[in-house]
């Protein structure tokens, strides 16, 4: 037999577990925890991994049985709590915070703590960490052991099922129990009575009382039927008796009876019963028990499905969330409340919303509709009996249920204390009364009904409730008296000295007070004069001189208040007038001596003036200081000039305080510095000149320095604030000659002269700098330039901004500039009305109509006999100089010097690559100073030492044709060319001049040269392949190139390498002339 409980119980265990961690349904899991909670065995054999039999004995041994079902209640509580950390863990969607457990959790101390064996429950979940605050998971665990931890919450559930029907005394094999607990073999007189169906013993032991509820519905013959025995009428009359409950699930109240198969059964045990084809047709009856009639007809709370708070039945909206009642009328659903699931729930303290299973919130840990959790009683409190709660979260009837309002547990009538935190129960909400029109009520005949003596008052009670009504009345007199604009005090004072119930504070205020604070006043000046004249006579009678004095103190010593005055000392002296008025001669006195401190000696004065300033002393102090002002107002106001601040006045505070006010010095030492600099006989600085130094610093060596600045150009010294500075050096001059030399610059020079007249910074070639520069010195000129001057300055500005316009043109005749927006080639000058063309520059000629510039020059040099007897040198002038910046075309030679400065802008550049001359190189690695450009290796600059047959050479090696013959009708011997010489300071263009070399045609040999490279330049040749060795390593070293060699390296390989190293790396100029 034991076997076959042992097997019975291992095929409910495994079946039960497998649904509580897989998709199972509830209704599957609660039975299979009812059928192991009947099997008859005891707790030592039917729990594997609990320690059942010890949790009972350490937390249910007591003297009587009373005590034993308490301790059994809390263990049936803490087991709910353990409970429910299991199906946290075995959920598919965890708390956020599964890992640990924390100790600080009120409900966790006030139900699993003060039970023997709650921390080891959770030792077999996994929380075998001990931590200083609580219990977690080992940090090497990532999941929880699902299938140990379902086993385990299995047998919670169990033992909770079999506590709750223990305690109910439904128990079918109590004698497990009563041996390991033998106080429960004691009787109480103050039990309650079970209403549970007893079964006896007989009934017991004849066939195992548990079947998997899933089997109701799979198999359509057997179904889960009261036990039977052999005795047909015993069985017949336990399976025609009517019970509360439902004769399967034992929990849910009965909702319908079958006469075909007699069972009494709940909703959900009815519809999974009758849901098999055979037993579809079976007739059901609905029945409603006289303890369900007895709760539907006194239904007063139903629970809102979104934030569960108990609202009064003729609630339509919760009074909480303000949602509607989510219930249909006239169903039959309705006349039997049903299960309601809370799906989720917002923490109020920290705003996550948490699962509806989950009692406290995953991030803050605090329970449902917490504030601040209360202190923990020691010892909890026994509660009465109740009966058993429902597995898994379904509740039982909702009328014998309240949640407590604080960790929202659901607990049990008649209990009055929440199981879960041990708080109170809250009083029921009043219900709202609502009127319904007169319905007809049959007359029924009055009782005569002996009245009742009325119970006797509480003294104290009815003391509190007088105090209680006095204060209420004071609040809102004083809030009506703040609507009128009467403080509280006043108030409180005039309701205590009118004395009058009747009349209201604030009328009595406004009829009486001025009256009374009258009387106060006089009562006041009486009382000083009684006083005065009592001293008089105390001193006896004295001579004519002191009778004099006397009279004098006597009329000066007449005090005369204020209204203000004696409304505050009405309200310090709580209404009572005589103190009123001596409180208001103490504080009169008071003010007078404060005053007196202060300078002002007449107290006739200050008596007077605190009359008028109501008694406030700084009024009065005002009103005093308003005399000697005077003077000081109407030198502020009049329209005369202040008058200058003499230096050598002998009062030198005087002095100091002046320049305090009129120059707003930063401190009283800074004045006698900035005096003591202008007594010294040698400085000749002015006022102005000192001041703004003085403020600037306090180093007196500092401020000389200051004060005599040289100016480097007339030698002069003067103040700090008369010299100007540009902002790209570091140079100042005084303001005379600043003003002198850009006036000159302007009219004379061209705008590119207008730089630094010291150090000639900054360089204008870069175009950054140079529109930064002049945008910060048309400030500056602004202020020092005569307007004339300053228009033409900005005539000039405006002249080299048009430059860099790309349709901005320069007449090939006169040198003049301006804007054309035109398409066409021929071009004609607004100035001297002479024609060019806009792409060549060249003057117009009739020949140039309907031919490009190339086939033009083309044709000139086949058909021109000026242009064939000048040669190379016409070919030179007509690829002459052009400068980058403006555009400007000269008909010049590079030849000579490289160095170019164009007459239009002022830009300074290479003739034979473009690139600029500048002081301030930009080049990284760049150590040289001065005046410098930075060519490439194809630019004349280097190309021209080379010698006409090396040039000749490395245009053969491409393959260009170049001229030797002299041209015909030329000037022999001497070269033609056209070039820019500086004589005697003045640059002019003149012929070259040099003694001509056979085959250089014509040319002198420095302008062959110039021939030749501009050749090499229009056909983009690189010299570098005819480099010596020499000249490769320079160059590598020049343009910063690698020329390391290598140890076994030969000369032919390290200069083959470092030759096409270079011509990688460096390309040739990107600014070089390449004009075919």
């Amino acid at each position: 037999m034991a076997s076959t409980l042992s097997d019975q119980l291992e095929e409910v265990r495994c079946h039960a577990e497998a649904c509580l961690y897989s998709t199972g349904s509830v209704l599957e899991v609660r039975a299979g925890i009812s059928a192991m909670a009947n099997i008859p065995l005891p707790p030592s054999a039917k729990y594997r991994y609990i320690a059942a039999e010890t949790m009972i004995i350490e937390n249910g041994v007591n003297n009587n049985r009373k005590e034993t079902i308490g301790s059994l209640q809390r263990l049936s509580t803490a087991l709910n709590i353990l409970e429910k950390y299991g199906c946290n863990l075995t959920s598919s969607s965890r708390p956020k915070y599964w890992r640990a457990v924390k100790h600080n959790n009120p409900v966790f101390r006030a139900t699993v703590d003060v039970i023997q064996g709650g921390r080891a429950v959770l030792c077999l979940y996994g929380y075998s960490n001990q931590q200083p605050d609580g219990l977690s998971f080992p940090d090497e665990v990532v999941e929880p052991d699902i299938e140990k931890v379902a086993a385990v919450t299995l047998e919670v559930m169990s033992l909770r099922m079999e506590l709750d029907m223990l305690i109910k005394e439904a128990h079918p094999h109590p004698e497990f129990f009563e041996r390991i607990i033998p106080s429960l073999n004691q009787k109480d007189d103050f039990e309650p009575i079970s209403d549970a169906v007893a079964i006896p013993s007989s009934l017991r032991e004849s066939q195992p009382l548990y079947m998997s509820l899933a089997s109701l519905s799979q198999s359509p013959t057997s179904a889960f039927l009261p036990v039977r025995t052999a005795n047909a009428s015993t069985s017949t009359s336990i399976s025609t008796r009517h019970t509360d409950n439902c004769t399967i699930c034992a929990i849910f109240p009965v909702a319908a009876h079958c006469n075909s198969c007699v069972q009494w059964l709940c909703t959900e045990c009815d519809r999974l019963y009758h849901s098999s084809a055979e037993r579809a047709n079976h007739h059901r009856t609905v029945v409603t028990s006289s303890k369900m009639r007895k709760n539907h007809s006194s239904l007063l709370s139903w629970h809102c499905t979104h934030c569960t708070r108990v609202n009064s039945n003729q609630d339509i909206l919760c009074e909480t969330c303000e949602r509607p009642r989510l219930a249909s009328s006239g169903s039959a659903k309705d006349e039997f409340p049903q299960p309601f699931t809370i799906t989720e729930w917002q923490c109020k303290s920290c705003t996550v919303v948490n699962a509806g299973s989950s009692i406290l919130c995953e991030v803050c840990e605090r329970p449902r509709l917490a504030t601040k959790p209360p202190a923990t009683p020691t010892r909890p409190t026994p509660t009465p009996n109740r009966p058993a709660a429902p597995v898994l979260g379904m509740p039982g009837d909702p009328d014998s249920q309240w949640m407590c309002q604080f960790c929202t547990y659901i607990n049990y009538t008649p209990a009055s204390v929440c199981e879960m935190c041990d708080l109170p129960r809250p009083e029921p909400t009043k219900m709202r009364v609502k009127l319904h029109p007169p319905s007809q009520v049959k007359k029924v005949p009055v009782l005569s009904v002996k009245p009742k003596d009325p119970p006797m008052e509480d003294p104290d009670l009815r003391r509190q409730k007088l105090m209680r009504e006095e204060g209420l009345k004071l609040i809102q007199l004083i809030r009506d008296g703040e609507k009128k604009g009467v403080s509280p005090e006043e108030v409180y004072t005039g309701m205590r000295v009118s004395g009058d119930g009747n009349i209201l504070p604030c009328d009595w205020l406004k009829a009486e007070l001025p009256h009374l604070l009258d009387q106060i006043c006089a009562t006041a000046t009486s009382s000083r004069a009684a006083d005065l004249k009592a001293g008089q006579n105390q001193n006896g009678t004295g001579t004519a001189e002191d009778t004099g004095v006397e009279e004098e103190q006597t009329r000066g010593g007449g005090v005369t208040l204020s209204r203000a005055e004696a409304k505050l000392a009405w309200l310090s002296a709580g209404g009572d007038t005589e103190r009123a008025a001596k409180q208001a001669l103490r504080d009169r006195h008071s003010k007078v001596k404060e005053l007196c401190s202060l300078g002002f000696t007449d107290e006739v004065r200050c008596q007077e003036v605190l009359r008028q300033s109501e008694g406030e002393v700084r009024g009065a102090l005002s009103l005093l200081q308003r005399p000697l002002m005077e003077p000081f107002h109407q030198r502020m106001w009049s329209d005369q000039p202040e008058p200058p601040i003499d230096i050598n006045h002998p009062d030198k505070q005087r002095v100091c305080r002046r320049l305090l006010a009129v120059y707003d010095l930063p401190s009283w030492g800074r004045c006698e510095l900035a005096l003591s600099l202008l007594q010294e006989r040698t400085a000749p600085y002015s006022l102005d000149d000192v001041v703004q130094a003085v403020r600037e610093s306090h180093d007196r060596d500092f401020i000389r320095r200051v004060l005599a600045k040289e100016c480097p150009i007339c030698l002069s010294e003067f103040p700090h604030s008369k010299m100007q500075s540009l902002t790209s050096c570091q140079c100042s001059v005084c303001c005379g000659c600043f003003q002198q030399h850009f006036t000159i610059a302007v009219r004379d020079k061209h705008i590119r002269d207008m730089v630094c007249p010291v150090c000639w910074e900054p360089d204008i070639n870069d175009p950054e700098h140079l529109n930064s520069y002049f945008s910060t010195l048309d400030i500056q000129l602004r202020e020092c330039l005569e307007p004339e001057v300053y228009d033409l300055f900005h005539k000039k500005l405006t002249e080299q901004a048009l430059i860099k316009d790309p349709k901005f043109l320069w007449c090939s005749h006169c040198s003049y500039g301006f804007i054309y927006d035109g398409d066409q080639l021929k071009v004609t000058c607004f100035q001297c009305r002479n024609s060019f063309c806009a792409q060549c520059k060249k003057p117009w000629e009739s020949q140039h109509g309907g031919l490009s510039c190339e086939r033009y020059q083309s044709w000139k040099r086949e058909n021109d006999p000026e242009y064939q007897r000048q040669g190379l040198a016409g070919y030179l002038r007509d690829n002459g100089i052009t400068c980058p910046n403006c555009r400007f075309q000269y008909a010049l030679s590079k030849g000579g010097c490289m160095h170019f400065s164009c007459s239009q802008c002022r830009y300074q550049f290479c003739s034979g690559c473009n690139n600029p001359f500048h002081t301030t190189c930009a080049v990284i690695h760049c150590s040289v100073t001065g005046l410098h450009a930075h060519h490439p290796r194809d630019c004349l600059f280097y190309l021209r030492d080379w010698e006409p047959g090396r040039l000749q050479a490395l245009l053969q090696n491409k393959g260009v044709e170049f001229n030797t013959d002299t041209p015909p009708g030329t000037q022999a011997g001497l070269c033609g060319v056209i070039e820019q010489k500086d004589e005697s300071g003045q640059q002019t263009d003149s012929a070259c001049g040099a003694q001509t070399q056979p085959g250089h045609a014509g040319l002198c040999e420095k302008h062959y040269r110039e021939y030749l490279v501009s050749l090499i330049n229009s056909h983009s040749i690189d010299p570098a392949p005819l480099f010596n060795a020499n000249e490769l390593v320079l160059a590598c070293r020049r343009y910063q190139v690698d020329d390391a060699r290598g140890e076994l390296e030969d000369d032919v390989t390290y200069y083959t390498r470092i030759l096409e190293k270079l011509i990688d790396e460096v390309p040739l100029g990107d600014k070089v002339p390449r004009k075919k």
